[in-house]
């Protein structure tokens, strides 16, 4: 059964699923939906083009569906999506994406935001991810399956956290993190593999091996450069072991700029007479369509 709090301000365009629960003084906006069940504390804010899964909980004091802390957006319709089953603490801020990062920000399923969490524009976060009181998330800032981010962590725009990898507490973050791996520092470097993590994301102990194998060839052995590291992986037969494929493709794809943090790189600034009023930067895709 629905219950809305007397002093809840909903907007009547807002879509309201069944069992939903919006608390003393929240806000809705004409352009939410709210699947089956969700619970919306007291003093919550929902804002923009914001939809919800099944059985979200999002605590008081968060502003969810915010307009992107960005001088290129100018009122665009862009979207924020959040999946099934997972909870925002108190006093995040999760903002709709911006036309040029793609329109979209989207967090997925099972996952626990904690309090005080800032996801900017054009995130994606995938599943059953863990991030801890106060980090902040900039914008186009990618996070796959599983990983972890430790308290008061600050990720720099476009960063990749890979699978299932871990980003210490108060760590600055300007590298992207490939999977299994374990990120901390100021600022933050690879400095060993999450062995706890591939234990609950249930890796074999072979499998296990094979990982630490290809993390050690590739960080470890100083008289191997990377592409040579890269061969001697495929060399040994490591990649025989999908977790290790995933780890190597990660590396690959961030070598070759266009994913992570090198999209940095294809940002561009834009002189004041070519802004005409709207953008401050253009991106501009330097890559060789022969490359595609």
């Amino acid at each position: 059964m629905t219950s809305i709090h007397a002093t809840a301000i909903v907007d009547k365009h807002a879509q309201i699923a069944d069992g939903v629960q919006i608390g003393a003084y929240s806000l809705v906006g004409p352009d939410v939906v709210l699947g089956e069940g969700c619970v919306i504390h007291n003093h919550v804010t929902l804002a923009g083009a914001t939809m919800l899964g099944r059985n979200v909980q999002i605590h008081p004091g968060a502003v969810v569906g915010g307009p992107p802390q960005d001088l290129k957006y100018k009122g665009e319709k862009t979207t924020l999506s959040i999946g099934d089953s997972t909870v925002i603490r108190e006093c995040c801020t999760l903002h709709v994406g911006t036309e040029l990062g793609g329109g979209k920000t989207v967090v997925g399923s099972n996952n626990l935001i904690m309090a005080y969490v800032h996801i900017a524009h054009d995130c994606i976060l995938k599943n059953n991810i863990v991030i801890a009181n106060g980090s902040q998330l900039s914008g186009h800032v990618h996070v796959d399956d599983g990983a972890r981010i430790s308290g008061l962590a600050a990720l720099h725009h476009f960063v990749r956290i890979g699978m299932c990898a871990f980003v210490a507490g108060c760590a600055k973050l300007s590298i992207d993190v490939p999977p299994f791996t374990l990120a901390e520092g100021h600022p933050a470097k690879i400095k060993a593999l999450n062995k706890e993590g591939m234990k609950r994301r249930g890796l074999t102990p072979e499998a296990m091996d094979a990982v630490k194998a290809a993390f050690k060839l590739f960080y470890r052995d100083s008289e191997l450069k990377h592409e040579e590291a890269l061969r001697r992986i495929a060399d040994e037969g490591h990649e025989k072991h999908p977790e290790v494929k995933l780890f190597v493709d990660f590396l690959r794809e961030t070598s070759a700029g266009k994913f992570g943090r090198a999209l940095e790189a294809k940002r561009e600034i834009v002189p004041p007479n070519e802004r005409d009023g709207k953008l401050n930067f253009k991106i501009e895709d330097k890559t060789d369509d022969r490359d595609e």
